[in-house]
């Protein structure tokens, strides 16, 4: 393997800070890299015109200042693109984004994936290539793929700690067999941790430094940011919010334990006591819909959820002293109501100095943002080394 020369190492170093930091002026490069004016000048010059980066000019200027706005330097977004997928209880999505991180396109498809891992993974082998054709991309600019599980993933990926909570995920590894069939590097990382990683990059929590996300899904998960870096624990097994026991004579949860907070605020528990009264076919988007009516069974039991997530956020909020509780996940378009429901219940358990800091808000991204941190993992683990050379 030829030694790259300091020309190479320096276009690497610049194209490397475009691609972590995103749009950047020239200035900004110049004082990323330690490189000259002129240095860099050059480097841009050449890496232009072999339409590695490219030039955004951004629409209006800032409010308050005159002149020109500065013209933007970013990585070319046609280098290629990156996947993501995340994998739920009951639906598989997945998208693509170009190397800047900006959506291309999305699917999502409803199976039954806590006992259908082959089905699922082929689902998503075989939508993720159709959406890089849909994008008008060859299939060999899809340069890395992200993976959110909603299940504990140990630190290396490789491994999902599936017994009792994904039963046909026992003998799976997700991460081999998806970059084994997709023929490009895969990453994975259960799916609340990746909530909090989107939000943080892109979502309710940037410029957050400490930041608990609660998903609340079909499962209940916890993610943790602290002092600006995603913390998944010695093993990675950080975040399993949903099976912290609020009733230890309560029902029996999926995991093997009793009154798990999944059993109470989880999106089927809430389900399951919703139907006896409106009927066994009432969906979330139902249930949402009367409850922003009015409708008082529905406030109640979306209320009695958001309380009993709250109550155990407000404990982990007594340990870490978070500057923000995100509340995400499919619930979340319950809106305010859900909110400020966990709001209620992180009142009652955190003390009131841990109180008077932390703010609880509505995630921004949605129930897209385990899928939008799936794509972002992907790039953060990629190698830009690897990327310009795909194009």
């Amino acid at each position: 393997m030829a030694v790259p020369t300091a020309r190479e190492r320096n276009a690497l170093r610049v194209l490397d800070y475009l691609f972590r930091e995103g749009p950047a002026r020239r200035v900004d490069v110049i004082r990323a890299t330690g490189l000259s004016r002129a240095t860099v000048s050059k480097l841009i010059g050449e890496l232009q015109a072999q339409e590695l980066v490219a030039e955004k000019r951004p629409a209006l200027s800032v409010a308050g200042r005159s002149g020109r706005p500065p013209t933007m330097l970013t990585l070319n977004p046609k280098i290629g693109a990156f996947g993501g997928v995340d994998f739920g209880h009951s639906s598989v999505r997945v998208a693509i984004s170009d190397v800047t991180g900006t959506l291309l396109a999305e699917d999502r498809l409803d199976l039954d994936v806590d006992n259908a891992a082959e089905l699922a993974i082929t689902a998503a082998v075989e939508r993720l290539p159709a959406l890089v054709a849909e994008a008008r991309l060859p299939r060999t600019r899809l340069l890395g793929v992200g993976a959110a599980i909603s299940a504990p993933v140990r630190r290396d990926g490789a491994s999902v700690v599936a017994a009792g909570i994904l039963p046909g995920w026992s003998a799976v590894s997700p991460q081999r067999e998806l970059a084994r069939r997709l023929g490009v590097p895969v990453h994975v990382g259960n799916d609340a941790n990746l909530g909090a990683l989107a939000e943080v990059r892109t979502g309710a929590a940037q410029g957050a430094a400490d930041v608990v996300y609660v998903m609340l899904s079909s499962g209940v998960g916890g993610g943790l940011v602290l002092n600006g870096s995603l913390f998944t624990g010695h093993s990675g097994m950080t975040g399993e919010l949903g099976h912290v026991q609020v009733d230890p004579e309560g029902v029996l949860c999926r995991c093997g334990n009793r009154g798990c907070l999944e059993t109470v605020a989880g999106a089927q528990a809430l389900l399951a006591r919703l139907r006896p009264a409106l009927g066994k076919k009432t969906g979330l988007a139902e249930a949402v819909e009367r409850a922003h009516a009015g409708d008082e069974l529905c406030r109640q039991v979306f209320r009695e959820a958001g309380v009993a997530a709250g109550r155990v956020a407000g404990d982990i909020c007594n340990i870490v002293n978070p500057e923000l509780v995100i509340v995400g996940g499919d619930l979340i378009v319950a809106g305010e109501l859900l909110v400020d429901a966990v709001r209620e219940g992180l009142e009652q358990t955190t003390i009131p100095a841990v109180r008077a800091d932390v703010a609880v808000v509505a995630a921004t991204l949605g129930d897209r943002a385990e899928l939008l941190g799936a794509i972002g993992l992907a790039i953060e683990q990629a190698d830009v080394a690897a990327v310009v050379g795909a194009a």
